[in-house]
């Protein structure tokens, strides 16, 4: 039972780090084409704090998978891993108004329903 607040702690800084990066990406704006102006627009982010932050989740998220790895098998405590795609779906759809589709929403009930036959049998 104590493995399950590093699986925790993974999907929630695994979301921060998500969300964090598009909003600071959508303020910056799109990609440009040239190879010397991509490398302007990384630096760019790469010197915000918030991006920052989001790799410092990304980290923080690396530490918290290999305490639940330590406590569960990879093949019980991988499933898991995928609550970050209903969260980012959702706070996507919230936070950034993104469309919710049919498949997106049939999607997310798929990986759900493999998440529930996954976890109980370990």
């Amino acid at each position: 039972m104590n493995g399950y607040p590093y699986i925790l702690g993974t999907v929630a800084f695994t979301v921060y780090g998500q969300l964090v990066l598009k909003w600071r990406v959508n303020l910056q704006g799109p990609m440009p084409q040239e190879w010397t102006s991509k490398a302007t627009f990384a630096a760019h982010l790469l010197a915000d704090p918030w991006v920052l932050s989001g790799l410092g989740a990304a980290f923080l998220a690396f530490l918290c998978w290999m305490g639940a790895l330590s406590s569960f098998d990879l093949t019980y405590a991988y499933p898991f891993t995928s609550l970050s795609f209903i969260f980012v779906l959702a706070l996507g759809v919230a936070i950034f108004r993104e469309p919710l589709s049919v498949g997106k929403v049939v999607g997310i009930l798929l990986i759900s329903c493999g998440l529930i036959v996954g976890s109980r049998w370990p």
